[in-house]
């Protein structure tokens, strides 16, 4: 099956070796996804529930560059680095995601790359009408 690679430009794709999101046949995969705008600067800083509107922003921009949507996610990963924030971030991911009620789950982290980024979102989803 063919590969479609998404970029989102940044440095860090082709640094670290990786696609913003990868598809293949009905198959969409999208990599931990943080609340960074076009020049890569942290929309939201200190505001949880902002980091998650923008990060699932950023995953949906990535579906659509790979002809999908979110109305095609199957599974969802969120990255926390304060897990009391869970209601917040939450209530960000339902906003998106509440009629389409993916598989999820929400992790607390230690840390992630940038002490300013405060969400990670993986999703992974499933094109409809194609096997």
């Amino acid at each position: 099956m063919e590969r479609h690679r998404v970029s989102s430009g940044t440095e860090w794709e082709s640094r670290v070796g990786y696609s913003r999101a990868v598809r293949v046949g009905p198959h969409v995969r999208v990599s931990g996804t943080t609340a960074t705008d076009e020049d890569g600067a942290i929309v939201g800083r200190g505001d949880p529930y902002r980091q998650a509107v923008r990060a699932i922003e950023n995953v949906e921009a990535a579906l659509e560059r790979a002809d999908a949507s979110l109305a095609d996610v199957v599974r969802t990963r969120i990255f926390v680095t304060d897990i009391d924030d869970w209601e917040r971030i939450g209530d960000a991911h339902a906003e998106y995601f509440g009629e389409i009620r993916p598989a999820t789950s929400m992790v607390e982290v230690s840390r992630l790359v940038d002490p300013d980024m405060l969400v990670e979102i993986e999703a992974d989803a499933i094109v409809d009408g194609e096997d």
